[in-house]
């Protein structure tokens, strides 16, 4: 928050908001032929402005423009596909063009259009003239035959490049990424994408990276990407802010459906020093930075102008809303608009005329109310925009069951920093009924209720999930984390009963487990060491579950998924031998020496058989040979008090990360890693230039 930019002492302006980019113009103070010094000064003293861990400092890319002083204007360039069919579709492109200069200039536009392995698709041609200090605006118009069409599936992009000219020198050039795709939404029909419903398998996300920090690398929001697509969902909500460009671009590549959200309080705050302060004189002008910036995105098809705002359920929050929504249709009418509501202390009608002024309206927690909302309001348009994770077969029950619901976006997709203890479980005297605060104190320091853990680690409720939504997956096997006698286990609010793909339970032998199967088959049978356990159904009807009490005995636990006669899917936990060695793996081995490639390289302990052994939580030690640093060291366990900076970290579940970052220096990486009792391991990188 409130970063003061100066250029050679000059003091150009302070931007308030941390979550939205902004420009300044250095020209009129660059000093010609001398060292010029550009200084960002952060104050960040005043807390609290985030509910959740924002960081400080410069933690998003920084760029230095060079233009012409007639040139297109920072994000002015807009690229809309108004007419799509399989068969052609229509671009058209718009430009705001400055000019600086104190002469008028007459100006050439040539726009080409290209598609994949960069083969032209279309162009267009047009002249303008710009008076000396004028803006203008140029339109053209490209059809492209047969178009490459994107969908979350079929990522398709393509390349609009504008050459300016003047008296036939180049003057600009402007490249904007795009993809073609219509988006239509209906209380009948739900959100369309390419003339076809789709539902929005989602979920939130923070925007910090875990064990980085807020620092927003490239390759660390692409792996987030990455790693909810593979999960299977296709939409996320960047919750409660605008996302780094890196993420957008990672979506448009990778194919994940985005809400892009502005604000999390508008007049009225939630914490003394938050958007609130700034909200009267700002908020167009951020408005404007998350719009002009995202709107060439594909990947982005909802806009949502804030997140549970304190006025929701007033009249002034009605009008905030209309003044908002009215304002981003102007910079873009081809999006629907939402917001986030959850529960108010009057009557739930009462957010009616804050809804009015949406597209779509966003439901936190509350979906329940639907059919009353359906039948009072029946042309309402409704996403869940905020789900428990324990509630996952009931919400999403909700959206398939209802054309108008788009779909579900569970709290969170991914594990988070701040919030410290949402979502957590823990053991409990029998005798102690007190009721669940909010979040848990020190040391907890994160929300731990992701889908996937703040290493990267898919939980049992990403693979529930993902069966839930008949993502891919058809069978999962797990058990149930076991309280000690004399305890209970106590699951909070945003946290599911903790389910492990484990059968590896010393010092439980002969005692009971509860095995819990996700299937999507008709039914499972349960075996132990071949022997036959039971068979029990996993229809819909129960919710794709299954459970069984089994007393435990080290050897080999399998499940089969059942579908007519046939088998449809197997699954097999094995106990694990004695830990013997520690085993690194790379998300990716080849780096590029630019100082912003990252290798993230999970840490286990595995048996003589290469199983990886569950229950150990031994400190390792990392050392790095080679051009680069070790950039952030983790586990899962959101109460560890050991830090994400430095060369040691304990196992968590017999797992850990280390992250590697190169220099802009080629050269071969050797990472090596220790712990006590252990063989060591190591893996070889490399980073080319």
């Amino acid at each position: 928050m409130n970063a003061t930019v100066y250029i050679n002492g000059h003091n150009l302006g302070t931007h308030p908001y941390g979550y939205t980019s902004f420009f300044h113009d250095l020209t009129p103070h660059l000093q010609a032929g001398s060292n010029n010094v550009l200084t960002v000064r952060v104050d960040q003293s005043k807390h609290r402005n985030s509910r959740w861990y924002a960081g400080s400092g410069i933690y998003r890319h920084v760029w230095l423009h060079v233009a012409d002083s007639v040139h297109v204007v920072p994000w002015g360039t807009f690229v809309t596909t108004p007419q799509v069919s399989a068969a052609q579709a229509k671009v058209v492109v718009n430009m705001k063009l400055a000019n600086e200069s104190g002469k008028q200039s007459d100006l050439a536009l040539q726009t080409v259009v290209y598609g994949g392995s960069d083969a032209v698709a279309g162009r267009a041609n047009s002249s303008a003239a710009a008076n000396p200090g004028a803006t203008i605006e140029v339109s053209q118009e490209i059809t492209v035959d047969q178009p490459a069409l994107w969908t979350p599936d079929t990522p398709n992009l393509y390349r609009a490049v504008t050459r300016v000219t003047e008296d036939g020198k180049a003057i600009d050039e402007v490249s904007t990424t795009f993809g073609i795709r219509s988006i239509e939404w209906s209380a009948d029909r739900g959100f369309v994408l390419n003339g076809k419903p789709l539902k929005m398998c989602g979920g939130c996300v923070h925007h910090d990276q875990g064990p980085l920090g807020a620092l927003a690398f490239d390759r660390a929001e692409e792996r987030r990407v990455q790693m909810l697509k593979e999960s299977g969902f296709n939409a996320i909500r960047t919750a409660h802010n605008p996302p780094s460009p890196a993420f957008l671009d990672a979506s448009d590549r990778l194919g994940m459906l985005v809400m892009d959200e502005a604000f999390d309080c508008w007049a009225k705050g939630k914490n003394p020093f938050d958007y609130s302060v700034s909200f009267k004189d700002w908020w167009q002008r951020d408005i404007d930075a998350m719009v002009l910036r995202d709107r060439n995105h594909p990947s982005v098809v909802m806009w949502s102008i804030g997140n549970e705002i304190p006025e929701r359920g007033e009249p002034l929050g009605a009008q905030e809303a209309k003044m908002i929504a009215d304002y981003v249709r102007a910079l873009d009418p081809s999006r629907p608009i939402t917001s986030a509501l959850n529960f108010i202390f009057g009557k739930w009608s009462d957010t009616d005329g804050y809804y009015s002024a949406l597209d779509i309206a966003g439901y936190n927690y509350n979906l329940n109310n639907h059919a009353d909302d359906r039948k009072r309001v029946p042309s309402r348009i409704m996403a869940c925009t905020e789900s428990y994770p324990q509630s996952t077969f009931d919400y999403w029950s909700m959206v398939d069951d209802s054309p108008y619901i788009i779909g579900d976006f569970v709290w969170t997709a991914i594990d988070y920093l701040g919030e410290s203890g949402l979502g957590r479980w823990y053991y409990r005297d029998p005798k102690d009924t007190s009721q669940e605060g909010y979040g848990a104190p020190y040391p907890c320091h994160g929300a731990d209720c992701g889908d996937i853990d703040i290493c990267g680690n898919r939980t049992a409720n990403a693979h529930y999930r993902n069966i839930v939504w008949n993502r891919g997956e058809k069978l999962f096997l797990g058990v149930r984390q076991a309280p000690p006698e004399g305890k209970n286990l106590r699951v909070t609010r945003w946290g599911v009963w903790p389910v492990y793909a484990s059968w590896t339970w010393p010092g439980m032998e002969g005692k009971p487990l509860e095995v819990e199967i996700y299937s999507r088959g008709e039914a499972v049978r349960l075996y132990l060491d071949d022997k036959l356990i039971g068979e029990k159904p996993t229809t819909r009807a129960e919710k794709f579950k299954a459970n069984f009490s089994v007393p435990y005995a080290p050897g080999v636990l399998k499940v089969v998924a059942l579908q007519g006669s046939g088998t449809i899917a197997t699954s097999v936990l094995k106990t694990a031998g004695e830990p013997v060695q520690i085993r690194l793996t790379a998300d990716r081995k080849s780096l590029r020496a630019d100082g912003q490639g990252l290798s993230f390289i999970t840490v286990e302990a595995v048996d003589a058989h290469g199983q990886p052994h569950p229950n150990v939580d031994h400190p390792v030690t990392f050392s790095l040979n080679g051009p680069g640093t070790i950039a952030a060291v983790g586990n899962a366990d959101l109460t560890s008090e050991e830090p994400y900076q430095g060369n040691q970290r304990k196992l968590f579940h017999g797992t850990g990360l280390v992250i590697i970052r190169s220099s802009r220096t080629a050269g071969a990486l050797t990472i090596a890693a220790t712990a006590p009792g252990l063989k060591s391991g190591s893996i070889q990188l490399v980073s080319r230039a």
